[in-house]
């Protein structure tokens, strides 16, 4: 398991862009189950929607993406896992505030940069998103200059 301090030490994202809150299992290759607790206190809710707050699919997608980047093996000194693709996206349930995501992200294959992983978010026990994630592992510094963003 690893704590927010933790999390911040291997994911470059801060505020208002980290989206992971702790990580219950991280097997680096293999797999990662994280949870993001989702408050009216982010700052998406003033515009989406005032009177009826929805958590963005775009949001979901990028706190499976950070997740996939823990798993894939990224973050590190040396490497950082850059979002490529994603395939096969589908959004299940509204996620709103006081909802608990539980991500839990497998990686699918591993071939040299090139990682995908198999990504699902719940909320009770019931899919909220999934998707196929695709990340490039970039040389710290090097980001940017394969085309990814």
């Amino acid at each position: 398991m690893l704590t927010i301090d933790e999390i911040m030490k291997s994911l470059p994202h801060r505020y208002p862009f980290l989206m992971v809150d702790r990580v219950l299992e991280l097997e680096k290759g293999i797999r990662a189950v994280a949870i993001k607790n989702v408050t009216i206190n982010e700052p998406f809710f003033q515009g989406h929607y005032p009177h009826t707050p929805i958590m963005p699919g775009v949001m979901i997608i990028e706190a499976m993406a950070q997740v996939g980047g823990l798993a894939a093996g990224g973050s590190d000194e040396e490497l950082v896992p850059l979002f490529a693709a994603i395939d096969k996206a589908k959004f299940r349930r509204v996620v709103k505030p006081g909802d608990q995501l539980v991500i839990t992200v497998d990686v699918l294959k591993m071939r040299r940069q090139m990682v995908k992983v198999a990504a699902k978010a719940e909320v009770d026990g019931e899919l909220a998103a999934q998707g196929a994630l695709t990340f490039v592992l970039t040389k710290r510094g090097d980001a940017g200059s394969n085309g990814t963003s």
